[in-house]
């Protein structure tokens, strides 16, 4: 099974607990979106299951950010510059109930899969009534009719993606340090300074600790990196599959020493001694033992019942792909990792020819 589909999985689920029941919400797409959506729904319907896969996942060393598991009792409000399939489930499961002026969802623009626009299309008056459509203005921003927005944004969790980030809290997420561009900003910076200018709010960016561009992985936080979208004096909270850093308001060397805790291990010597090489951590620091087995094999075990009973499926809330198409995704993903390795390559040829195929199998 693909390690990116559980980190992502392992993200959505660390991020779940920190969205506080009576508050509102507003998620970037993507697949980790998704997961933070799933996460919620298991938190919400099951939360039994919830409290245990927590546990399972998180290190010993409780994050200081404050977890947030309990059921949603009070409900969310939606808030979103993109409105994508996660937030039908939500409304659907009885998440997304807290209204404002009559409304749980506000949002911009939608995009999503054929399921997606016939949902939109089968809904009742009264349903739709319930989603409300605003200018980009009024989703991203506090400025006009304030005073409103402030009453209604009540504890607001804005949930969004980095590529990278740096170990002193800053973030990249639209381009690379040769001038390359990835992505456009989008919404990001206005949901990261509505969270300073909030009470209550906070920021979230996720990540991925690592990435495997060639054979070697590389870590996705750096000591520095030659481009910033989010600048580090807007940190506030990351979350990677390894867990939670709430960086917000705290002095460089604790910030340094939370986004350690949240590194692969594989790369958590190396970053710690860049900085203190740089004077930004004491000599003597050491990284915490409940952190030291930041490594895919532990996310892989931590999520192995949870992926078994269906809780986790890689597209929980609807999709264009096959069913064909979705078993097909996690094998060639497979394909793609192993032609970094040539001897893995030659692993799973030999497994490909040593079994018999069901004639039957379109995949």
């Amino acid at each position: 099974f693909p390690y990116s589909t559980l980190f992502r999985s392992a993200i959505g689920l660390h991020a779940a607990g920190l969205v506080r029941d009576g508050g509102t919400l507003q998620i970037g797409i993507g697949q980790v979106g998704d997961a933070l959506a799933q996460g919620l729904v298991i938190r919400h319907k099951d939360n039994a299951q919830f409290h245990a896969i927590a546990k399972r996942l998180s290190p010993a060393t409780e994050p200081s950010a404050a977890r947030q598991t309990g059921p949603f009792e009070k409900g969310l409000y939606g808030l979103s510059e993109m409105l994508f399939e996660a937030f039908l489930g939500l409304i659907e499961a009885g998440i997304l109930k807290r209204e404002v002026d009559g409304v749980v969802l506000h949002g911009a623009f939608f995009l999503g899969p054929k399921s997606f626009y016939r949902a939109l299309r089968e809904m009742t008056p009264d349903q739709i009534a319930r989603i409300q459509m605003m200018p980009v203005s009024f989703t991203n921003e506090i400025y006009g009719e304030e005073a409103n927005k402030r009453a209604a944004r009540l504890d607001a969790c804005f949930v969004n993606n980095a590529m990278m980030a740096t170990l002193m809290g800053a973030a990249i997420s639209d381009g690379l340090d040769d001038g390359q561009v990835v992505s456009g900003v989008g919404g990001q910076y206005n949901f990261v300074a509505q969270a300073f200018a909030l009470t209550g709010a906070r920021s979230i960016l996720a990540l991925e600790a690592t990435r495997q561009p060639g054979a070697r992985a590389q870590s996705n936080i750096r000591w520095n990196y030659g481009h910033e979208t989010i600048p580090r004096h807007l940190r506030d909270v990351f979350v990677t599959e390894y867990g939670i850093a709430d960086v917000r308001g705290k002095s460089d060397a604790d910030v340094i020493a939370a986004m350690l805790g949240v590194s692969d291990s594989r790369f958590q010597d190396e970053l710690a001694r860049a900085a203190k090489d740089a004077g930004k951590l004491p000599k003597n620091f050491e990284i915490p033992a409940a952190h030291r087995e930041n490594l895919p094999e532990r996310i892989v075990e931590a999520l192995k019942p949870a992926r078994e009973a269906g809780l986790l499926p890689s597209f929980p809330f609807g999709s264009d792909f096959t069913d064909v198409e979705q078993r097909l995704i996690p094998a060639l993903e497979i394909l793609q990792d192993a032609q970094r390795t040539p001897l893995r390559l030659v692993g799973l040829l030999w497994r490909g020819l040593t079994r018999t195929p069901d004639a039957a199998d379109q995949a």
